[in-house]
């Protein structure tokens, strides 16, 4: 039986029967592309994921807030832009240009983090021993955090299922795939369904997962737009690659405040090769009159 052919927008995800030089429902030009349908799960337990049980629906007076969802990571800095913390169970995504220093900063984030949760770092762009070389520079781990270097969905799912961790690292979600999408990896319908696979996880077992993403030259996340819409928190890593201070924006966050004064500031050191919070003198004013400053800042 011939393969079902869709078509659906990178910026907003509708999706059509056929291709159309603008969205119908956004009204973007050129952003239609092509997708096979991907096959249906057959069977009785074919709907049900790693992690997910069948749920009921329980009145919202049942519903208990006893327990602390929310919980620091170790930087204050980082505690603020995330609203008080991260929360068990949701998907951050930290977008930024290519050389900005994504991968140094989740390292220094899993040093901290690894003191009191296991963390899962999982890479598809380096190597375990390079992993180790820049984790040398940045400080002590310790032995909470496991190393992985996987690109395959299935295979991370099933070593996430086996080691139980409390907090995962992707990165980046532009190298991951699933075999059931046709298309390469990095490609927009990968993007789509690897971050879907991933926001399943958390979900199901109440993994707090950062993944990484690289920013295209408009500045935007690289893949489709939907895929800002499909996690909960979106972070930016901004600021000129070839200077000492770097800006954490919070765009998008479902549980805490994206002011612009809750923005945090980073200072490159060159020596240890990691971030350190900058004086809060920035962080106070409005956002423009912070990358007004910023260009006269030394270097």
């Amino acid at each position: 039986m011939k393969a079902k052919t869709l078509f659906y927008c990178t910026e907003c995800g509708n999706e059509t029967a056929k291709w159309a030089g603008k969205c119908p429902a956004c009204g973007a030009w050129n952003t239609i592309v092509e997708q096979p349908e991907r096959p249906k799960g057959t069977g009785k337990g074919a709907s049900v994921r790693v992690g997910m049980t069948r749920r009921r629906a329980c009145p919202v007076t049942d519903l208990t807030a006893d327990e602390e969802i929310r919980f620091p990571t170790g930087m204050g800095e980082l505690d603020r832009v995330l609203g008080g913390g991260a929360v068990k169970g949701s998907l951050v995504l930290v977008g930024g240009a290519p050389g900005i220093g994504k991968s140094t900063l989740m390292l220094q984030i899993c040093s901290k983090l690894c003191e009191f949760s296991k963390v899962l770092y999982i890479s598809g762009e380096e190597s375990l021993q390079q992993i180790k070389i820049r984790a040398e520079r940045i400080g002590t781990f310790g032995d909470s955090l496991s190393l992985l270097c996987e690109t395959n969905l299935d295979t991370i799912r099933r070593v996430i299922d086996r080691e139980k961790p409390e907090i995962v690292v992707i990165d980046s979600i532009q190298t991951m795939y699933n075999e059931d999408v046709s298309s390469a990896p990095g490609s927009v319908s990968q993007v789509r369904e690897s971050t879907g696979t991933l926001m399943q996880i958390a979900k199901g077992l109440g993994i707090s997962i950062f993944i990484v993403g690289h920013v295209t030259k408009e500045g935007v996340v690289a893949g489709p737009r939907v895929l800002e819409h499909m996690v909960d928190t979106v972070l930016y890593f901004e600021g000129d690659r070839h200077a000492a201070y770097r800006i954490l924006r919070g765009v998008k966050n479902r549980f805490g405040s994206t002011n612009p004064r809750k923005d945090s500031r980073y200072v490159r050191t060159e020596k240890y090769r990691h971030y350190s919070p900058a004086p809060p003198l920035v962080t106070l004013m409005p956002r423009t009159r912070q990358r007004l400053l910023y260009q006269s800042l030394p270097t």
